[in-house]
């Protein structure tokens, strides 16, 4: 089973974009606290990149500003990238579904 679930607040107004084939996707940063605090006793954060699609692709661009906390439920994409003679290998969040949670906005 792939399904993960990240609550944090967007660093960026999603980009938007059409595929050569005219679907619609849009990416944005994600940040996320952690669980637990680092040794100086502060609460780190993750950042994660997320790619949404379709019909919600559009709506996160309407709606979410930068400093929106949203609640994401989706899946891990992983891809492997060749340059150089080197292998990278990136991870992503991909959207199935976005919770928009207007009570915890920034200001």
């Amino acid at each position: 089973m792939n399904e993960c679930v990240v609550v944090g607040r967007v660093l960026e107004v999603p980009q938007i974009r059409k595929t050569a084939k005219g679907n619609v996707v849009a990416t944005m940063l994600v940040e996320s606290d952690r669980n637990f605090r680092d040794e100086d006793g502060s609460i780190g954060t993750d950042i994660f990149n997320v790619t949404i699609w379709r019909g919600e692709a559009e709506t996160a661009r309407s709606v979410l500003k930068e400093g929106s906390m949203v609640a994401i439920r989706g899946r891990l994409t992983g891809r492997m990238v060749q340059k150089e003679d080197k292998t990278y290998y990136f991870c992503e969040v991909t959207a199935e579904h976005i919770d928009y949670l207007r009570g915890l906005n920034a200001a």
